[in-house]
């Protein structure tokens, strides 16, 4: 088991969408049930802080995090609204990013 030349079967033979829906009745059908778990807010703190524990010590993805906000600072590229009440850019922002890391 777990050779190459194995086939996927089950769950992991199909493929993203029928995954999805699966996945997605799955946890509908525990709320009705009364059984999905739902996380506090003291839950979800812990849970974000223990993610933001790890994340942080990649100090390289961290370098890469800053330097894209610099590029969309310095180009006004900001994610919220702006003083025209437009969304900011995500795609501008990675367009941002490509093009600080091309120089």
């Amino acid at each position: 088991m777990g050779q190459s030349g194995e086939s996927k079967r089950g769950f992991a033979a199909m493929n993203a969408e029928q995954q999805r829906q699966i996945a997605s009745q799955g946890g509908k059908a525990a709320h009705e049930k009364g059984t999905a778990h739902e996380f506090t807010s003291e839950e979800a703190r812990a849970a974000g802080r223990k993610g933001g524990e790890v994340v942080s010590q990649n100090r390289e993805h961290m370098a890469q995090i800053g330097r894209r906000g610099a590029v969309a600072r310095s180009q006004g590229l900001g994610l919220g609204r702006g003083r025209n009440g437009q969304r900011g850019g995500r795609e501008q922002l990675a367009s941002a990013g490509e093009q600080q890391q091309e120089t």
